[in-house]
C-alpha cells in the first residue's frame, strides 16, 4: 500500500505477521506500543464488527518493516468496517485545519469517515452495526493539537452508542515536562476542549481516564474503555516516531519545539510553514536584524503559507539543544521586532494560548519569568488531577 513509510512487499508482510502473530520479539527493555502487542487485544476484536480511528502513524514495527494497522488487523482476518480518521485524513496529508470529506479507501474498500470535515463527532449512523471501536492515533501531547479533541469526541459517541473504546497506548514525545497557561473556559474550542496546560504530560491512554473520570464528556457520560499500556516505557523515556504525526512536524526537533512555535501560529510571523524546516525556524519580513533568511513557498502540508514567495528573517532553531518547558522568549522578542504591533495577535490568538491574559501580558511588557509565575497555581492544582490517571512513571 502507499502508506508514508511502509515498505512494499505488503504480501510478504501480511504472511510474516499471520506466522507470527503471537510471538513478535523485541529487544530486552525495548518500548513496546499498544498496536505491537497483537497477543493482547486480537482476540478481542475476533468475530465482532470493528471500527478504527487512524491515520498514517497507526504503524507496528517488525522485523521487515512498519506495518499499518488497518494490514495487521485484515492479516488476521478482523473484521474491520470503517475507519475514522482526524485532522490531516487517513493518510496524514492534509493541510492544517483543512476539510476533508468521508471517502472510500482504494486498497482496501473500507469506508473512510472523516472526523474533521462535516463532522467532527462520530455520527450515530457512522457507528450503525460497530461492535467495538479502536484508537490508535500517535499524538505529540499538545492541548492545541487536535488529537486529544479527536479523542473527546469518538469517546462520547461511543458511550452515547453503548460501543466499547479500546485504546492502544503510544508514547507521548513530550511527556517530559508540564507547562502553559491552562485553558479557560471561555476559549474551549476544538483547539482545547478541557481545562489543562498547553503541554500536560500524559499518553492518550492516561488521558483518556482523565476525560473519562473527570466528567468531561457531554452529560457526564461514560465511555466504556480500556488501554493497552506500552511496556518498557516511563514519561522520561525518549521515543523516536516510526513517522510524522502530521504534515508539518516531520522530525523530533520540531516536535520538541512545536508547543513554544506554535504560539506564533496567530500572528504574522512565520514558523516554517511552506519550507522544509516547519517549526524549526521562525522569521518575518520586519525582522532585517536577524542574519538567517527563508522564503516560504506552497509545499507538501501548506498549500497557503504566511509570508509566501517573501523574504523572511530570522531564528534556525534546528539545532537548538532539546528544551523541556515553553520557550515564550521567542513569541515575546518577535512581538518587540514587529512593525505593526496593532496588528500582530489574530484574533484566534487566545484559543490557542487557552486565555486572553498571555496576549495581554506581553503587551504590557512582562517578562517570561513574570508570565509563567502567573500560570502556576492552575498548572499545580491540574498536577494533583492528572496524577490520578497516570499509567508510567515520571
Amino acid at each position: 500500500m502507499t502508506y508514508p513509510m511502509v515498505i512494499a512487499f505488503k504480501n510478504t508482510l501480511l504472511l510474516w505477521f499471520m506466522l507470527s502473530l503471537f510471538g513478535i520479539s523485541h529487544a530486552q527493555n525495548q518500548i513496546i506500543v499498544g498496536a505491537e502487542q497483537t497477543k493482547a487485544y486480537i482476540p478481542l476484536l475476533k468475530n465482532k464488527k470493528i471500527g478504527v480511528v487512524a491515520h498514517a502513524s497507526s504503524l507496528i514495527k517488525t522485523p521487515k518493516g512498519p506495518v499499518h494497522l488497518i494490514d495487521t488487523l485484515q492479516a488476521c482476518k478482523v473484521d474491520v468496517v470503517k475507519v475514522f480518521a482526524p485532522e490531516h485524513g487517513y493518510r496524514s496529508k492534509a493541510d492544517n485545519g483543512e476539510h476533508i470529506d468521508n471517502s472510500i479507501d482504494p486498497e482496501t474498500q473500507i469506508p473512510i469517515i472523516s472526523l474533521h470535515g462535516k463532522n467532527k463527532k462520530p455520527q450515530a449512523e457512522d457507528l450503525n452495526g460497530i461492535e467495538l471501536m479502536v484508537f490508535d492515533i500517535q499524538d505529540v501531547g499538545v492541548r492545541f493539537y487536535t488529537y486529544i479533541s479527536t479523542l473527546h469526541f469518538v469517546m462520547e459517541a461511543c458511550a452515547e452508542n453503548k460501543i466499547p473504546l479500546l485504546i492502544l497506548d503510544r508514547p507521548n514525545p513530550n511527556a517530559h515536562y508540564i507547562d502553559g497557561p491552562v485553558m479557560e473556559d471561555e476559549f474551549k474550542s476544538f483547539l482545547g476542549k478541557h481545562n489543562v496546560p498547553i503541554v500536560y504530560g500524559m499518553t492518550l491512554g492516561e488521558y483518556a481516564q482523565m476525560i473519562n473520570k473527570e466528567e468531561w464528556l457531554n452529560n457526564k457520560v461514560r465511555c466504556e474503555l480500556s488501554v493497552i499500556s506500552i511496556k518498557n516505557y516511563t514519561h522520561q523515556t525518549p521515543y523516536s516516531l516510526v513517522v510524522r504525526p502530521s504534515p508539518n512536524l516531520p522530525n523530533e526537533q520540531s516536535i520538541n519545539l512545536y508547543p513554544s512555535l506554535c504560539l506564533l501560529e496567530q500572528t504574522p510571523v512565520s514558523i516554517g510553514r511552506g519550507t522544509e524546516m516547519q517549526f524549526q525556524i521562525y522569521g518575518h519580513p520586519d525582522f532585517k536584524n536577524l542574519e538567517f533568511k527563508f522564503t516560504p513557498f506552497p509545499n507538501f502540508g501548506a498549500k497557503y503559507p504566511k509570508q509566501e514567495g517573501i523574504e523572511c528573517y530570522g531564528l534556525d532553531l534546528r539545532k537548538h539543544p532539546k528544551i523541556n518547558q515553553i520557550n515564550l522568549q521567542w513569541l515575546i522578542d518577535a512581538y518587540g521586532m514587529i512593525t505593526d504591533k496593532n496588528s500582530f495577535f489574530f484574533d484566534r490568538f487566545e484559543f490557542i494560548a487557552g486565555t486572553k491574559s498571555l496576549e495581554n501580558q506581553i503587551k504590557k511588557g512582562l517578562s517570561e519569568q513574570e508570565i509563567k509565575a502567573s500560570w502556576k497555581p492552575k498548572i499545580d492544582a491540574f498536577k494533583k488531577t492528572r496524577a490520578k490517571y497516570l499509567l508510567y512513571a515520571d
